[in-house]
């Protein structure tokens, strides 16, 4: 990367179709994980399972693409990084393919582990690509616009899945999101250029030894438990979001697809803010406020009970505002802790650990979220908070101690 596209603070024109493509494709894995969470009561009652088997429905996926990280992080930087991408991406799209056709939990499980094992590579690669053509300057408001999949999948997608499952059953959102998949396939084959700059830098003899180089570094290590204490306390309460509502606050079917589409919008015009204001102020302040605030909102939240749907409303809205704005400066920064020659691998084991601790919140939310039946309320949800928020204040030492990392490299690229 030259010095001018390094201090250029504009996109230029295929720079914004990567963003879009990245964005779209993001979109997709996000809403086929995310849908997890709306669909819980629908699953739940119609399957005939309990909240821990949910649990390990969620966490199959997690799990599996942990291990798919680790698997793939040797081989993450000998390749072409659009060969990766489409490989990977053909996988999500069959795998999300079997999770709208399984009968059962069991082979629900078994397609969200084949799933998981092509989709939890896809955001590493992704943000490698964003490490490879943007500089750090620019790579805050690239991730804002990335992490609006995450907006767009609650404002249109979960909303829509909700509808549809309410209406047909929860196996035909899958099959939406995979054929939603299947286009964006042939768009990313026919309009992503190659991406082989890496290739040109020096590299390790075998895939094993880059694996062992890469997590062996000091530094690395240090983003790698941020990252995954990061995915603990986050995602510790999403899986149980939706029956909570319903059970606890007492929103109703009807509501449930118009919260998360007016919390997805909040997120939308929340992101593309906060990934211009962290390349403009200091990216850890940013975090640390933003993980305060989430640990007073879910810790009121968790004792709601029977609330009126506008409160329910208004405190979902700044729950995720401020669960997002952690987001963003944190993968930024999280971004530029790699060398170029690292990159693939570091996203890969970086991707690889959110997975896998993502998986291991949701099991411990399982065994600590107890229900009568499957109309019951939750029980424990408030202790649930509060082991979540003692996590996601510890990750504000380990973002510091990135921040310092980052500022020390001689190249923050």
């Amino acid at each position: 990367m030259n010095e001018k596209q390094t201090l250029a603070p504009s996109f230029n024109g295929y720079q914004k179709l990567v963003i879009f493509l990245l964005a779209i494709t993001q979109f997709t894995v996000v809403l086929d994980f995310m849908v997890m969470s709306p669909l819980g009561d629908i699953m739940m009652k119609t399957l005939k399972i309990t909240a821990s088997q949910f649990g390990v429905a969620v966490s199959a996926y997690a799990f599996s693409a942990g291990i798919s990280g680790l698997l793939t992080a040797g081989f993450a930087d000998k390749f072409d990084r659009k060969k990766l991408l489409l490989f990977f991406y053909i996988g999500f799209t069959v795998g999300t393919l079997f999770c709208a056709i399984a009968p059962n939990f069991f082979l629900l499980v078994a397609a969200r582990i084949f799933t998981g094992l092509f989709g939890g590579v896809i955001g590493s690669i992704s943000m490698a690509i964003v490490a490879d053509l943007f500089s750090l300057q620019q790579r805050g408001k690239v991730m804002g616009f990335i992490q609006m999949g995450f907006g767009v999948s609650q404002v249109l997608g979960i909303p829509i899945g909700l509808y549809i499952a309410n209406a047909w059953g929860w196996h035909v959102p899958f099959l939406w999101i995979a054929a939603m998949a299947a286009i964006i396939t042939m768009v990313l084959y026919l309009k992503l250029n190659p991406i082989t700059e890496h290739l040109k830098l020096k590299q390790e003899k075998t895939a094993l030894l880059h694996l062992i180089h890469t997590i062996s570094k000091k530094n690395y290590q240090v983003g790698f438990l941020s990252t995954a204490l990061l995915s603990i306390g986050g995602f510790m309460m999403m899986p149980f979001g939706s029956a909570f509502a319903i059970n606890n606050l007492k929103v109703t079917n009807e509501e449930l697809p118009l919260l998360f589409m007016i919390t997805g919008i909040a997120t939308l015009i929340t992101m593309p803010f906060i990934g211009k204001l962290s390349d403009k102020v200091n990216k850890f302040k940013i975090f640390a406020v933003a993980t305060v605030m989430a640990v007073i909102l879910i810790n009121i939240y968790s004792h709601f009970g029977p609330t009126p749907f506008w409160i329910v409303l208004v405190i979902n809205v700044f729950m995720m505002a401020t669960i997002m704005s952690r987001m963003v400066p944190s993968t930024t920064l999280t971004s530029a802790v790699p060398d170029p020659q690292d990159r693939g691998a570091f996203m890969s084991i970086n991707s690889s650990l959110q997975q896998m601790a993502g998986g291991f919140g949701a099991v411990i939310a399982g065994f600590i979220i107890y229900q009568k039946d499957s109309y019951a309320p939750l029980e424990h949800y408030d202790i649930l908070a509060m082991v979540a928020s003692a996590i996601m204040l510890l990750t504000i030492y380990l973002v510091f101690r990135v921040s310092k990392i980052v500022e020390a490299k001689p190249n923050k690229f």
